[in-house]
């Protein structure tokens, strides 16, 4: 197993500040401390995802539902609590529980029915977001209680609630990472699954866990996005998936399993949000930001497996 060496960070950093001075020179908004802090509040939701998808990539994995599960725990959420009438604390922990479902469904099928991650989440990725639009008929909810708001809206000693969340997340990831058993027991799955299965590691209860934590924070993240935007709708968390797996990789995780870690994909998830901010501020059409971001996904991926292929070689 391998973790992010401080060089790769470092570097990370470097291109992050040059980023930052481009889209300056594109826009004189762009360095202002309001747009600033919003783009790191609009990353909070992705970057809740984007912990869990590190570990799910560091096993080899991929997981593109969690978008879908975003819209289906959002969606879960608003219902139970206007159209059932529960209180809106026992609908979010319900929400939790649906995501966490639905990552338990996804783990059964990689695990048990040993279908590939890509072509499982790929099928759920559909078939979550049917059901949102299903239940809801495309619906929308809103009018949800000032308080609720405040986990979207709100700020603690000048920054975002979600902010705070995010970087707590962030820390019990990384030492769950790095300090556990169970951690290890991630890198050595990604490194060779079958060697860690000789030396003891429970391989499929591991994935389950990665993968039912994965649906845990796509959950979280449609609870904070519901509140951000003072709505639930079916289709939030569209496209949620491709900023998520690129910050990942261009993070410096492994999409060949065995290396990644926490600190490159927070990095990352600001390049990527504020690229998008630049871009906005200088009038550049969503459609070409999209085109861009997975075009940065393509070269990031092409680059590390040549970089990889060199140093063996």
């Amino acid at each position: 197993m391998r973790f992010r060496t401080p060089r790769r960070e470092a570097v990370l950093l470097i291109l992050l500040v040059a980023e930052m001075a481009v889209m300056q020179s594109l826009s004189p908004l762009f360095l202002t401390p309001e747009n600033l802090i919003e783009v790191v509040r609009q990353s909070a939701e992705i970057g809740l995802i984007a912990l869990a998808m590190t570990l799910v990539i560091i096993t080899a994995g991929i997981d593109l539902s969690v978008g879908s599960i975003v819209g289906l725990s959002v969606i879960a959420m608003g219902m139970l609590w206007e159209d059932a009438g529960l209180p809106l604390e026992m609908a979010i922990v319900l929400a939790l529980l649906t995501g966490s479902l639905c990552g338990v469904f996804n783990g059964t099928l990689v695990t048990a029915v040993r279908i590939p991650p890509l072509i499982v989440t790929l099928a759920t990725m559909a078939g979550f977001r049917g059901m949102a639009l299903g239940m809801s008929q495309a619906r929308s909810i809103r009018n949800f209680p000032e308080g609720f708001l405040w986990l979207g809206q709100g700020y603690v000693t000048g920054i975002p609630v979600q902010v705070w969340i995010l970087a707590v997340a962030a820390v019990l990831v990384h030492l769950a990472l790095t300090r556990t058993a169970w951690g290890r027991a991630v890198f050595s799955i990604g490194a060779n699954e079958a060697a860690a299965r000789l030396s003891g590691v429970a391989v499929h209860r591991v994935k389950m866990q990665v993968y039912a934590l994965s649906g845990l924070m796509s959950a979280m993240a449609a609870v904070i996005y519901a509140a951000h935007v003072s709505v639930a709708k079916p289709d939030a968390g569209l496209g949620f998936e491709l900023t998520a797996i690129t910050a990942v990789v261009l993070g410096g995780t492994a999409v060949s399993g065995g290396e990644g870690g926490v600190l490159g994909t927070l990095v990352a998830l600001l390049m990527v949000g504020f690229l998008r901010s630049g871009l906005t501020l200088a009038r550049v059409p969503s459609e070409a930001q999209d085109m861009m971001v997975g075009l940065l996904l393509i070269v990031v991926v092409a680059v590390d497996r040549w970089s990889r292929r060199t140093s063996r070689e």
